[in-house]
């Protein structure tokens, strides 16, 4: 499914999810620390029933995003993407900001009751 040759796919998944995931948390708490405000913000929850789903789909993708960045760059044929040094440079630090934003996801609602 996240089958690519470079791995793009699943870490586009993987980010996608993580950033949906944390929006009915996180989403809310930055537009009022920059100044948004409204009864509005409260629908963000409407996705809090799925964070648990929407986490399992980031894990999965990234999982399958790991298996294909950090393979060998042996394994590839020369002239692919991934026989490419700054390509897979690229792709490794795509990779750790993903996996940031996915802690973050994961994290965020035991950390937030410390701050209240």
């Amino acid at each position: 499914m996240f089958e690519s040759q470079n791995g793009r796919g699943a870490l586009l998944a993987g980010g996608l999810a993580a950033i949906l995931a944390s929006t009915c948390c996180l989403g809310p708490l930055i537009l009022v620390a920059v100044g948004f405000s409204g009864a509005w913000i409260g629908n963000l929850t409407v996705l809090e029933p799925y964070r648990p789903i929407l986490i399992g789909a980031a894990l999965v993708a990234l999982y399958f995003a790991w298996r294909r960045i950090f393979r060998p760059a042996g394994v590839c044929k020369p002239g692919e993407v991934c026989a490419l040094p700054q390509v897979r440079a690229t792709y490794k630090l795509i990779f750790w900001i993903v996996t940031a934003l996915i802690l973050v996801a994961l994290a965020f609602p035991y950390v937030l009751p410390l701050f209240y």
